[in-house]
């Protein structure tokens, strides 16, 4: 069964397929926003906000949140204390 964190505003991802959540504010993640929207790897899950945390899948892609890292990494806390596994 695949554990999936609420990214925000509906959006999923399987957590065993995360390898980083990180702030996009350096700009070595700026460049590999940029690659990977260029590549057309880059998932846009902020809903027309602010993009706030990356997250780096293990299949290269990235994933742009409009949450704060730390409050995806409380969300996966919080699920993972309380037992909470959603299916996929």
């Amino acid at each position: 069964m695949s554990k999936l964190v609420n990214i925000g505003y509906g959006n999923l991802v399987n957590l065993d397929k995360v390898i980083a959540v990180v702030s996009p504010d350096a700009a070595p993640v700026k460049r590999m926003i940029q690659s990977a929207k260029d590549a057309g790897s880059a998932i846009d899950g902020t809903c027309g906000r602010k993009t706030k945390a990356v997250i780096v899948m293990e299949n290269g892609s990235v994933v742009l949140s409009a949450l704060l890292p730390d409050t995806i990494w409380n969300r996966v806390n919080n699920d993972i204390g309380k037992g909470e596994e959603y299916e996929s």
